[in-house]
């Protein structure tokens, strides 16, 4: 009896496995016809089967082998697809259907076809806009800085403040993987690249506020980019006059492995000599990417992410002449400079994500990243200058130029700054769907930071022949009665080397659900990170620091005729101090410095609606942020130089408002508003701007095309800002110096014609080879606007006052751009 049931149960095994062998497996990625993967499609078999695709568009269904078997995809936004499968057992095929957009439901496409982002406070952008808009600094964050709460006042910078932050404050993720930036940058002329490359991306999403316990631990805002995994072959490329790029994407037949790679390189030098100093500049820019996908399995799934760039900038200053002051009584600067400048950033980065799906309810995910950084800052620079009276008389063959000097002096800037960083993280995610409505997701991760820092700077300042002592300095000095015979001191002297070791261990567990509220649809979760580390180092002491971050959300979709939809969200938000905010503006690194403390609440609504029968979208968000143990710190163009003592408390709060819709039939554009207002209060003193209180801004990102030749396009990419705090001298106290810079204009045109257009048809050989293929030409800065980023300060012998010259930006340029895919 007992023999019966072993061979009744082998059997029984046998036939189980040979049925389950008779089966083909269908896999591939469902795209819409901008080549976007599509989510939650559902593909449901003729003989019952069926599945839906994951966020990005894949899919994978097994159906029985050698009978007729129809599979039907359909989604709430796009025209069904059907299609009949007749294959031998064990066949593995891949298929990737286009779905078009169902007209009758245009408006849902656009308004609702990011439903879980809006409910959590996410902006999705298009990568074809990306793509589409460039700009002096093309890339994501040249599309950024046209959203509400989001400031960039340098356009050949990729850093950007959100809500009153700095550039310390951003997180920036690829594919779940942080990526970090420069640590040595000064200026956006040396700046490079942006960390993501345009070509690879598919699919954008940023939050600039009241974001989830899933991101991390920064203060301001979070940037969530996702890389293509591609599902043929494909060749990318574009050239213009400030560099090029290509890009490669490739898929094996079983599709069991992708790839997507990109090379990049980059001359600014079109621009930076158009700048107000004249000189030699080399500025050199490139990197590699590449993102790989291998499926060893249904549930085992490894990608690779690696990155090498290099930055170099070679200036050798020659003379620079700056016009001020007013039409009755103009000023002007004007240097003439000696030595170079030699700057170069080596950057290798390298990341294994492992995807393993444990059943179609939980995934795990292991994550290992590695990011090495080196960076050098030379430069020798002796400025003399002239400040004085410009010639204002029309027909003068001395027309514009310095006639009476009213002050005289000199500037020796030196440094020799070396940082080496190499940072390696550990990572654990998973996430569980506890039922079709509820899911958890959970992460533990070990980093480890170790920065090795040489920094060594000295500025000796000359004004009509007398060396400016630093106000530190408070020997006294009775010349020309007195000899003077103390020894000379630089006006700044700055010596540093820091061996600093970081070990931080992070975790966080979220719980989210969607449910119902009597007839309205509501979602909310809430979660808690927790976030420790150790700072350890040569000649400091060792201290060690925890914070626990809990955060919530919780929207509304009122079942209203009017398609409205409201959130809410906040939490505790803390900042643990990276190197560079360890130390202070001396070199010198404190460990003791705690993690800046914010508490956010975000309110938010959403308003769907058509106008000219076509669909529009208004999102408006206020927000209000309390701070505490303020890091203060201050701005030089793009360096940031922290005080390293927590030593403030702090505020923000304002008003962002977005309309973006179709105002051109089948083109995307939006019309941006923020208001903002951010003070500090150091010490007790009171109440004064932070660097970053950029007041009001307006943003505009327009698209549009010949109505009667749609292959010849334009856009139209205008940003206003207020003039930001800041500019003052060095060694000044802020609370004496709170004047604001200029306002920051600028609009930059783009005109293109389509030669070859993805959605014609060809009779042409050589067309047809293309996918698409376009020329066109852009200005920068088309009304050719002096922005400032910051000032560079002049003393007059005869006031002994100090005057503020501005240090302007990009006049206006004109580039010509080829884009062609294949």
């Amino acid at each position: 009896m007992k023999n019966s049931k072993l061979f009744l149960t082998a059997a029984f095994f046998l036939l189980t496995l040979c049925a389950f062998a008779q089966t083909v497996v269908i896999r591939g990625v469902i795209l819409d016809e901008n080549k976007n993967p599509i989510e939650d499609v559902n593909i449901k078999a003729s003989t019952g089967e069926g599945t839906m695709t994951n966020k990005n568009g894949f899919y994978e269904i097994r159906i029985p082998s050698d009978i007729d078997v129809t599979l039907m995809f359909t989604h709430l936004s796009h025209k069904q697809v059907q299609q009949t499968f007749n294959f031998e057992n064990g066949s593995e095929i891949e298929y990737n259907p286009v779905l078009k957009v169902n007209v009758e439901q245009i408006a849902e496409v656009v308004i609702n076809k990011n439903t879980s982002q809006s409910r959590t406070g996410v902006t999705t952008i298009s990568p074809k806009v990306i793509r589409t808009i460039k700009g002096a600094q093309p890339g994501v964050e040249n599309i950024l800085k046209t959203l509400p709460g989001v400031n960039i006042s340098n356009e050949l910078s990729t850093q950007y403040s959100v809500r009153g932050g700095n550039f310390d404050e951003n997180l920036v993720y690829v594919n779940e993987i942080e990526v970090y930036r420069p640590f040595l940058i000064r200026s956006g002329n040396q700046e490079g690249l942006s960390f993501v490359n345009t070509d690879m991306v598919s699919n954008v999403d940023f939050s600039a506020g009241g974001f989830q316990v899933r991101y991390g631990d920064k203060l301001s805002s979070v940037l969530d980019i996702t890389y293509k995994k591609p599902t043929k072959f494909g060749v990318s490329a574009d050239l213009s006059l400030l560099g090029g790029s290509v890009a490669v994407e490739t898929s094996s037949k079983n599709g069991k492995f992708s790839s997507i790679s990109g090379v990049r390189y980059r001359d600014n030098s079109l621009i930076l000599n158009n700048l107000e100093t004249n000189g030699n500049v080399e500025p050199v820019f490139a990197d590699v990417q590449t993102y790989l996908t291998y499926r060893f399995s249904d549930k085992l799934h490894v990608n690779f992410l690696g990155n090498i760039s290099l930055n170099q900038y070679n200036f050798t200053p020659e003379n620079r002449q700056t016009n001020f002051g007013t039409i009755d009584e103009p000023v002007a600067l004007l240097v003439f400079y000696e030595g170079q400048e030699q700057t170069e950033y080596q950057t290798y980065f390298g990341a294994f994500k492992v995807n393993y799906f444990l059943d179609k309810n939980t995934t795990l995910k292991l994550i290992g990243s590695a990011y090495h950084a080196t960076e050098q800052e030379y430069f020798d620079i002796l400025a003399q200058y002239r400040l004085g009276e410009v010639n204002t008389n029309i027909g003068d063959e001395n027309l514009g130029e310095v006639e009476f000097s009213e002050g005289i002096g000199s500037q020796f800037t030196r440094a020799r700054n070396d940082l080496d960083a190499l940072i390696y993280n550990i990572e654990h995610r998973g996430d569980h769907d506890i039922d079709e409505n509820s899911n958890i997701e959970w992460s533990v991760k070990y980093t480890r930071e170790d920065i090795r820092d040489r920094l060594v700077e000295s500025e000796v300042i000359d004004s009509a022949g007398f060396s400016i002592r630093p106000p530190s300095v408070t020997q006294p000095n009775f010349q020309p009665e007195v000899p003077f015979d103390g020894p000379l001191t630089a006006f700044q002297n700055i010596r540093a080397f820091n061996q600093i070791k970081i070990n931080r261990l992070q975790s966080f567990v979220q719980y989210k659900k969607n449910t119902k509220i009597g007839r309205h649809d509501a979602y909310y979760n809430i979660g808690l990170r927790a976030h420790s580390w150790t700072v350890s180092g040569e000649e400091i002491e060792s201290n060690s620091q925890t914070v626990f971050s809990p955060r919530a959300q919780f929207a509304i979709k009122p079942d209203w005729e009017s398609d409205m939809l409201f959130r809410v969200a906040g939490g505790l938000y803390y900042q643990p101090p990276f190197y560079r905010e360890l130390r202070d503006s001396s070199g010198i690194v404190r460990p003791n410095v705690k993690a800046q403390k914010s508490f956010h609440v975000v309110l938010g609504n959403e308003y769907s609606f058509k106008m000219w029968d076509r669909p529009f979208k208004l999102v408006t968000e206020a927000y209000y942020k309390g701070l505490s143990d303020v890091n203060t710190y201050t701005l030089e163009n793009v360096r940031i130089r922290y005080r390293a003592r927590n030593n403030a408390k702090a505020y923000a709060y304002g008003l962002d408002m977005r309309l973006n819709g179709e105002f051109v039939p089948g083109t995307e554009s939006w019309f941006s508003f923020g208001y903002l207002k951010t003070e500090e209060n150091i010490d007790n003193r009171g109440y004064i701007s932070r660097p970053t209180d950029q007041r009001l801004k307006f943003g505009v990102l327009f698209q549009d095309y010949v109505p009667n030749m749609p292959d010849l396009k334009m856009y139209l990419n205008l940003v206003y800002n207020t003039g930001l705090p800041g500019g003052s001298p060095s060694y000044a106290d802020p609370y004496d110096f709170q004047f604001r810079l200029r306002d920051y204009r600028r609009a930059d045109l783009g005109i293109s014609y389509d030669i070859v257009n993805s959605e014609k048809t060809y009779t042409s050989n050589w067309k047809k080879q293309f996918r698409s293929l376009s020329l066109g030409i852009e200005i920068y800065n088309m009304f050719n606007n002096q922005n400032a980023i910051t000032n560079t300060w002049v003393r007059d012998v005869n006031s002994q006052s100090q005057f503020a010259i501005p240090d302007f930006l990009t006049p206006r340029v004109f580039n010509l751009r080829l884009s062609a895919r294949l």
